[in-house]
C-alpha cells in the first residue's frame, strides 16, 4: 500500500514538474532567441547575442502604432468594461433581482462564443448603425469580449457580502446607492482589480476581433505582428514576446504589493 502511494506521489510530481516545463521551456527559448545575432531564423541556441531584433521593435513605426493603438484601446476597453462589470455585479447581488440567474448568463455568454462570430457579427451592426470609425468598433468589440471577465470577477469577490449588511446600511440612513458604494465596493476591490488586469491583457492580445474591426490605418500591434510575419517572418516577434512577458512580470508583481495574488486568485476562483 505504502509503495502504491509512493508511486501515486511520484507520478504527481513528475506530472506537475511535466506542465511546468511545457509552459515555461517555450517562453525560454522566445527569450533566448529574441537575443539572436543572426539575421535568419537558425539553429537553437544562438551562438552570438545583440539587440538588434529589439532595436528592429523600437525604430519600426508600422509595430510603434500598433502598439500605441494597443495601448490606448486596452486602457479604454479596460476601464468601461471595469465599470460596467462593477455595475452588473452590484445590481446581480441582489437576490430580488427578477430573472437574475438569466441575465448573468446572458452578461458571461461572449465567453462561449467564438471571437470569429463576435467580430464579424460587431461589423455588420456597426455598419448598420453608421459606426466606421475603427478606435470606436474595436472599443466596442473588445469591451464585449472583456465585460464578461470584469463582472465574474467583481461577483466572485462580492461572494462575502450579504444583502443584510446593504440592508443595515439602509437602515441607518444611507440611500441604496451609498450603502453599495460604502459597503460592496470596498470588499469588491480585489475583484475590481483582478478584472481591470485580465481585461487589458486580453484587449491587448485580442487578435480575431481586431481583425474584422480594424482598418488599414488603424490596427493594433497583434495585427501589424501577424501582418510582418507574413511579409517577412524574423525574431522580431521573438523581441516583441520577450518585452511582453517583461511587462507581465512587472504589473504581476505590483498587483502581488498592492493587493495580493493569492487574495485575487482566491476571489476569482471562489465562483470559478
Amino acid at each position: 500500500m505504502r509503495a502504491l502511494d509512493l508511486l501515486a506521489r511520484l507520478m504527481a510530481r513528475a506530472a506537475v514538474l511535466a506542465a511546468v516545463l511545457f509552459l515555461l521551456v517555450p517562453l525560454l527559448v522566445a527569450c533566448l532567441l529574441s537575443f539572436d545575432d543572426r539575421s535568419f531564423l537558425g539553429a537553437f541556441p544562438p551562438r552570438e547575442f545583440s539587440l538588434r531584433w529589439y532595436r528592429a521593435f523600437a525604430t519600426n513605426p508600422t509595430y510603434m502604432d500598433g502598439l500605441f493603438v494597443s495601448l490606448q484601446l486596452g486602457l479604454v476597453a479596460a476601464a468601461i468594461a471595469t465599470i460596467l462589470g462593477t455595475m452588473g455585479a452590484l445590481a446581480l447581488m441582489d437576490p430580488r433581482l427578477a430573472g437574475r440567474d438569466t441575465l448573468e448568463a446572458v452578461f458571461l455568454s461572449p465567453k462561449f462564443i467564438p471571437t470569429v462570430v463576435i467580430g464579424f457579427s460587431l461589423l455588420v451592426f456597426t455598419a448598420k448603425l453608421g459606426i466606421f470609425d475603427p478606435f470606436t468598433r474595436l472599443v466596442m468589440g473588445h469591451v464585449v469580449i472583456t465585460l464578461p471577465f470584469t463582472l465574474r470577477a467583481v461577483l466572485a469577490s462580492l461572494i462575502g457580502v450579504k444583502r443584510s449588511q446593504i440592508e443595515a446600511a439602509i437602515s441607518l440612513g444611507a440611500s441604496e446607492a451609498r450603502a453599495l458604494w460604502d459597503v460592496a465596493v470596498p470588499a469588491a476591490r480585489s475583484g475590481i482589480v483582478a478584472g481591470a488586469a485580465m481585461a487589458f491583457v486580453l484587449s491587448f492580445d485580442e487578435v480575431a476581433v481586431s481583425l474584422f474591426l480594424s482598418d488599414a490605418f488603424t490596427q493594433t500591434l497583434p495585427i501589424a505582428l501577424v501582418a510582418e510575419m507574413r511579409a517577412n517572418l524574423n525574431l522580431t516577434i521573438a523581441a516583441v514576446s520577450t518585452v511582453f512577458l517583461a511587462a507581465t512580470l512587472v504589473l504581476l508583481l505590483l498587483l502581488d504589493r498592492t493587493i495580493g495574488i493569492e487574495r485575487l486568485a482566491g476571489d476569482v476562483g471562489a465562483r470559478g
